[in-house]
């Protein structure tokens, strides 16, 4: 930092336990009333844990534990499936609500979000950065009606430590935001373990802890010269930076989303490629109208299918020239999937597309360069207008308002 300038201000959003909130939020009298939610999965055990409510996690469920070992756990909790649309919406209008607090928004995943207001102080009339960030927490609530938690420091690292511990499970004085002032980061620091510092995976952990390090106070304990023969250059270096506080990463404009997917574990494994293309169906669909309201085309279609002896084969292919219409993309992944099949035929337990390499919205020019309906072309003019259409109609009757029936 050079002398005279101000401490950078970032702030990280993240929302607690995001999924349980939305599904919450869309079925109030169904999840909105079950203390123990589980998302993601089937009721029957298949899949995984996506969130759990707070009461499921006090009884040891968890993100990415199968869903039949967090049933065990939780006897009698509810469990719907992951609200994808309305949680893409919901962190849109996070994403939109914070995009006025600051022109630069870094969404790092659906649920979480940095913020740089490095040099709005004046803009905030030099209030301390608590009072903004809970200025801004309110916003988030009142126009999304969910609850985020805040934390705040002057890199990215604490930031995003310091919003962990603000959530309000966590202890009983937490209240949803926590600023690290300037020069205090080190002492901040002091009550993790080094399996909390983002970076520090369980490889990593377990080498430390070979070494006996296993707070950040057992490694503050070391130079860093010691820290790199131990660790090596690198890592010991990084360790070194890191436990202090030091984040050079910046906060950035996040590009565009590489891919969009969409995929279905089943509550019982399909073996009937008729079945197993109805669902296709359906996800390709899903998949397609989401790539339209973000006014994307794709020139990559996979398919994904998961065995039910937990093989996954994928199948891929790029077209030369983008596509966004329904039937164009279950066109494709169609014959992706009849080769995945022609492969290996059993059982499938779990089903998926994505559509990736994306580019913008077709031009009035571009559309009237394809003839409309040469059947050499894999998408045409009344293919695009027929999707447009559905896509109003599901956005003033609801998702399930239509849907094509042939397969």
């Amino acid at each position: 930092m050079r002398s005279g300038t101000p401490p950078a201000r970032i702030l990280q959003v993240d929302a607690d336990a995001f999924y349980v909130q939305v599904a919450r939020l869309i079925d109030p009298e169904g999840a909105g009333t079950a203390e123990l939610l589980l998302v993601g999965g089937t009721p029957q055990g298949r899949g995984v844990v996506t969130s759990a409510s707070y009461a499921a996690r006090t009884l040891g469920a968890r993100s990415g534990m199968p869903m039949a070992q967090a049933l065990r756990l939780c006897p009698g909790a509810m469990v719907v499936g992951v609200p994808r649309r309305a949680c893409a919406d919901r962190s849109r209008a996070i994403v939109a609500v914070l995009e006025r607090s600051t022109p630069v928004v870094e969404p790092a995943s659906i649920d979480e979000m940095y913020l740089d207001l490095s040099g709005t102080e004046a803009l905030y009339g030099h209030e301390p950065l608590e009072t903004t960030a809970r200025r801004i927490r309110q916003a988030v609530l009142d126009e999304t009606e969910i609850a985020v938690s805040i934390g705040g420091a002057t890199t990215r690292l604490v930031a995003k430590l310091a919003a962990n511990r603000a959530k309000p499970h966590r202890t009983g004085q937490a209240d949803g935001v926590i600023i690290v002032r300037p020069g205090d980061e080190a002492t901040f620091l002091r009550q993790f373990a080094l399996a909390e510092i983002p970076g520090v995976g369980p490889r990593f952990q377990e080498r430390l802890e070979r070494l006996g390090l296993k707070t950040v106070p057992d490694a503050l304990r070391h130079e860093r010269r010691v820290l790199e023969r131990w660790l090596g250059a690198r890592a010991g270096g990084w360790l070194y930076e890191r436990i202090r506080g030091t984040d050079p990463t910046p906060v950035v404009q996040r590009e565009r989303a590489k891919s969009i997917s969409r995929d279905e574990t089943f509550a019982e494994d399909i073996d009937d490629d008729e079945t197993l293309r109805r669902e296709l169906l359906r996800l390709a669909d899903r998949a397609a109208g989401d790539l339209r309201h973000h006014s994307y085309t794709t020139r990559t279609v996979s398919v994904r299918i998961r065995d039910a002896d937990f093989r996954d084969r994928h199948a891929s292919k790029t077209l030369h020239r983008p596509v966004s219409s329904d039937r164009a993309i279950y066109h494709v992944a169609r014959a992706l999937f009849a080769r995945l099949r022609k492969a290996r035929s059993v059982p499938a337990r779990l089903l998926g597309i994505s559509l990736s390499h994306f580019g913008g919205a077709m031009t009035e020019e571009q559309l009237g360069l394809f003839a409309e309906d040469s059947a050499d072309e894999l998408e045409t003019a009344r293919d695009r207008r027929l999707s447009e259409a559905i896509d109003q109609a599901r956005k003033k009757f609801g998702r399930g308002a239509l849907g094509r029936g042939g397969v």
